[in-house]
Order: C-alpha cells, then sequence, then structure tokens
C-alpha cells in the first residue's frame, strides 16, 4: 500500500469501529422487546406480506441456504409468531402463516423502523438518504463481483 493512503484506510477503521459495526444493532432494536433479530423480522414481515409462502420461497429470496432459514423459522414458530400449514393438494409443501401475534408483532415493529427510517431521513435530507443508499448497493454489488 502507498503511505499517503495510511490515512484514508484508517479513517476507514475509525468508522468501522465507532458506526458501522454497531448499525446492525441499531436496526435490530426495534425487534428487540418481541425477542427476535432484525433478519426473523424480515422472514415474519416476508410471510405478513404474502400469500403461500415456504421456507424455500425465503431462502431463494435472501439467496442463502434452506438450513439457515430453517433455523430462523424454527425460532418464530416457537415463539408462536408462525404456523405452518400443509398445501391441500401436495401435503409436503408447508406454508407459513402469521399468527395474530405474530401479524401484531410485525405491524409493531414495521412502525418503530418506519420511524427511525425517518429520523434518518429528517437528518440528511430525501436527496442525501438516496445518496448513501447508492453508495451502500455500489459497493455491496462491487463486493459480490470480487468474491
Amino acid at each position: 500500500m502507498v503511505e499517503q493512503e495510511q490515512p484514508l484506510l484508517d479513517a476507514f477503521i475509525d468508522v468501522y469501529m465507532n458506526s458501522l459495526k454497531y448499525l446492525d444493532e441499531f436496526v435490530s432494536e426495534p425487534a428487540k422487546e418481541f425477542h427476535l433479530s432484525f433478519e426473523q423480522y424480515l422472514i415474519l414481515r416476508d410471510v405478513t406480506r404474502n400469500e403461500h409462502v415456504t421456507l424455500m420461497d425465503i431462502a431463494s429470496k435472501r439467496q442463502v441456504t434452506r438450513s439457515a432459514i430453517s433455523r430462523q423459522i424454527k425460532v418464530l414458530l416457537k415463539q408462536g409468531y408462525l404456523q405452518q400449514r400443509p398445501d391441500e393438494n401436495d401435503r409436503r409443501r408447508l406454508y407459513l402463516l402469521a399468527t395474530p401475534e405474530g401479524a401484531k408483532a410485525e405491524r409493531v415493529i414495521r412502525q418503530r423502523i418506519n420511524k427511525r427510517f425517518q429520523g434518518w431521513v429528517d437528518v440528511y435530507g430525501d436527496d442525501r438518504a438516496r445518496q448513501i443508499l447508492q453508495f451502500i448497493q455500489d459497493f455491496s454489488q462491487v463486493t459480490r463481483m470480487k468474491k
């Protein structure tokens, strides 16, 4: 690395240590009362927004393994936020459904997340928020291409 690039690297490390690594905690905080991670909330959100959702649908959408989603769904089932219903035509196919408690939890968490997000937009403004989003999308795309 060229010596003049070192301050830039140090600045990136500093931002990571003091800000970015806490972003997940900041984002997942609205779901804590319901003992859910942000990922579990997103699954619950998908189920409440769509009919006939299966574990495989969620795994495909998130581009992760079936077992990774299965672990998350087990928590949602155990906590009573989701239930499974077999397809009438193919009993092996299980649809995920939100329970009334799950629908309520999703609604409350969504309202809290919307409030937090609106706070970000209020601070940065719509244009700056879109620029930040575009940068994160670009960064993600470049990172995936380098794998």
